[in-house]
């Protein structure tokens, strides 16, 4: 592997795409999926749509093919891509679906949990109160603080 990173003068040690520093021996599919946003699926999705062979490493890329995903992913709107596939489907200001990345997928959450807390449904309650959201049980599992099971009292000495 070493040689052929030699042979090729064009090896981007470090590839730069949505604001995120991929290592250029990284493989296609895992380099793509270190982009917050971006899962396996996604990923494999967007090699194929590329053409791209999945166990190519990402810094033996042309710069061509680079910017191309790059112009790709950090467009919001993935056009032809199946609506259960992206991250932020129905956005509430535009109805569309979208899928973002790193920063702006941080924001957008932190947003629509103010939003469940702000119109005080159930959801956003849970988030307050730092209970659990899902439906999860919380009898036994999930506890904070320290205390754990039961303390007994120290009986005092007689004198």
């Amino acid at each position: 592997m070493a040689d052929n990173k030699k042979d090729n003068e064009n090896f981007q040690y470090i590839v730069r795409i949505a604001n995120k520093d991929i290592k250029g021996e990284r493989k296609l599919g895992l380099a793509l999926s270190d982009i917050n946003g971006i899962g396996e699926r996604l990923a494999n999705i967007l090699i194929k749509k590329f053409n791209l062979d999945k166990n190519r490493q990402i810094g033996e890329l042309s710069e061509d093919e680079v910017l191309e995903i790059r112009k790709y992913v950090e467009n919001k709107e993935y056009e032809g891509m199946p609506a259960w596939l992206l991250n932020h489907r129905k956005d509430v200001p535009t109805g569309k679906n979208l899928n973002l990345l790193s920063n702006d997928l941080n924001l957008q959450i932190n947003d629509d949990v103010n939003l469940m807390k702000k119109m005080r449904s159930y959801r956003g309650l849970r988030h307050e109160q730092g209970h659990k959201v899902r439906g999860q049980k919380t009898r036994s599992n999930g506890r904070h603080g320290l205390s754990m099971g039961v303390i007994r009292k120290r009986q005092e000495q007689k004198k």
